[in-house]
């Protein structure tokens, strides 16, 4: 027939044959096509909508333009794929964006993009599949460098679905304001600025200017919420195999902090890394906050820092500026305590008795480590910012070697104090307690394990020393007034340990360099003067404190 008519002929193939999948074949492209198209149409199932992939016509235009007009039949075809599959293999393998109407592509995007980055990403829309969804495909060499925040969103096509998933999680007495939720869901949208914060946040706030109801972050019962609207991470190594996968973004870069760490290295770290330095190098002018290089086709970034070894420092590459700032701070202190003479024999022989006997009462173990830990923390006290050049360094030296014995001894005295506030606190525990005190004196201790633990006043910092002896006083007031008030001293104790879980809570799902953020350690601190107000509220605190505060702030972050 093709003899007789090969334009007919030619249409009959390729409607047949390739569009309609009636034809006997091996070739890759035939059955990639068939699954793509099979998945598509499983995702216009899901999204109850018919318009979402092209039809008939349209993929037939697909092959027309590709296939050369001499092929007229099956035969025809094999003996010129045979030849053109080497030249361009892919020719007739289509792209989702191709068998996507072009108004949906924005709605089911190929690639999530952040910052510098392009992160494919594909779908399988199968109930009850662990990755039934939005996959997003991340290098192992990038993944610190995602947020979850955007994630949180859903791509465009899922996230109405979303939002009305999420106010039908609120619980009854919120949700009767919201109803119907997807009536709401499509309303709060047209307001919503996708990425733009966190979606909670972006919600509670929206929800509260239409209906004047305030809806905490804490509402949303994300348990409730379809597992496939919440995207999967699937981590991957260069040569595409897989590492890890899940949909805890934070709990997967915790987890792989090592081998992102090593994969950063390896594709950055060049004549960076170092080891056992004991002064800034004379070779090093300046260490970069930031190395890149391209690696598997993406931008690797790894930021340098110093990482105090102990014996020495030495230079390493991480993978995320949180995870360099968390350690260059302690590395450059290091370096800085190795390049200048020690204070602390100096300070240990001026300390009058009395004083050296409330020193030697201490968490750090000797006199000589609580004087090396009070240096430490001079060092922090001294350096007014973190300095990234040989030159800044050699200068802070210098000024340090003059300041670092008066300021060292300064503090010493200051610690004497916190020490004796703990001493008082520690002799009024009773030995036995009664039995109805057992859970308030087991809180007591838990807190000055917390308060001071070894290298405290390192991790306390000189400019707080002054609350922390405040908040062991505190702990003694709560003492005194502890056998008269039981009651009261429960219905306290239970405030705070709620609020204490909530924290315990956000810690546990950051990262181990994003729990040292100012910002979250600044709520531990929060908690400590949210004690001191409701047991010792006459020794009074510096900034208004209070459960909704800290509440807050802990939403803000998490």
């Amino acid at each position: 027939y093709g003899q007789i008519d090969p334009e007919v002929a030619r249409d009959l193939f390729i409607r047949h044959a390739l569009v309609e999948g009636d034809w006997q074949t091996r070739h890759h492209f035939f059955r990639d096509n068939a699954r793509l198209r099979a998945e598509l149409e499983e995702m216009e199932e899901r999204a109850r909508r018919r318009d979402l992939v092209i039809g008939d016509d349209e993929l037939f235009a697909l092959y027309d333009a590709r296939i050369p007009a001499q092929v007229v039949s099956g035969r025809h075809f094999d003996s010129w794929w045979k030849k053109q599959r080497h030249k361009t293999p892919d020719l007739l393998t289509f792209t989702r964006a191709e068998l996507l109407r072009s108004d949906d592509v924005d709605e089911h995007p190929d690639a999530w993009r952040t910052e510098d980055l392009a992160l494919p990403m594909t779908y399988r829309f199968e109930p009850g599949a662990a990755d039934d969804g939005v996959t997003v495909h991340v290098p192992v060499e990038v993944l610190t460098r995602i947020g979850g925040d955007g994630f949180a969103w859903q791509v465009p096509a899922l996230r109405e679905e979303l939002v009305t998933a999420l106010i039908k999680s609120l619980p009854k007495d919120l949700r009767r304001n919201f109803v119907p939720a997807p009536d709401t869901a499509r309303a709060i949208l047209d307001d919503l600025n996708p990425g733009a914060g966190s979606l909670l946040s972006e919600m509670a706030r929206e929800l509260r200017r239409r209906s004047g109801v305030v809806v905490p972050i804490e509402a949303f019962d994300l348990s409730k919420v379809p597992e496939h609207l919440r995207v999967t991470f699937a981590v991957e190594t260069a040569d595409g195999t897989e590492v890890a996968r899940g949909k805890d973004l934070a709990g997967l870069q915790d987890r792989l902090a090592a081998p992102v760490r090593n994969a950063v290295a390896k594709a950055v770290a060049g004549e960076w890394e170092r080891t056992g330095l004991r002064t800034w190098p004379d070779d090093l002018a300046e260490l970069p906050r930031t190395v890149e290089q391209l690696s598997g086709g993406h931008l690797v970034r790894g930021f340098p820092a110093f990482v105090d070894a102990g014996a020495g420092v030495d230079v390493a590459v991480f993978a995320s500026k949180a995870e360099q700032t968390a350690t260059m701070k302690p590395g450059l202190r290091r370096l800085l305590r190795l390049s200048v003479p020690s204070p602390v024999k100096a300070v240990e022989r001026g300390l009058d008795m009395r004083v050296r006997l409330t020193l030697n009462a201490n968490p750090d173990g000797s006199l000589t480590a609580l004087l090396e830990d009070c240096a430490d923390a001079a060092v922090d006290a001294l350096i007014r910012e973190t300095v990234w050049t040989k030159k800044e360094f050699d200068a802070l030296a210098v000024q340090l070697g003059k300041s670092l014995p008066a300021t060292t001894r300064d503090i010493a005295g200051r610690v004497a104090k916190v020490l004796a506030a703990a001493h008082e606190a520690q002799v009024a525990i009773p030995d036995r307690p009664p039995a109805a005190q057992a859970d308030a004196i087991a809180d007591i201790r838990s807190q000055l394990d917390r308060l001071l633990p070894k290298g405290f006043v390192t991790v306390t910092g000189v400019s707080r020393l002054a609350d922390l002896t405040r908040y062991l006083m505190a702990i003694g007031r709560r003492l005194e007034r502890l056998p008269h008030g039981l009651g009261a001293d429960r219905e306290r104790m239970d405030r705070v340990h709620a609020v204490e879980d909530a924290y315990e809570d956000l810690v546990r799902g950051l990262t181990p360099a994003r729990a040292a953020g100012a910002d979250v350690a600044d709520i531990g601190w929060q908690i400590e003067e949210l004690r001191v107000s409701l047991w010792a509220q006459q020794l009074g605190t510096p900034r208004p404190v209070s459960e909704q505060r800290i509440y807050k702030a802990i939403a803000a972050i998490g």
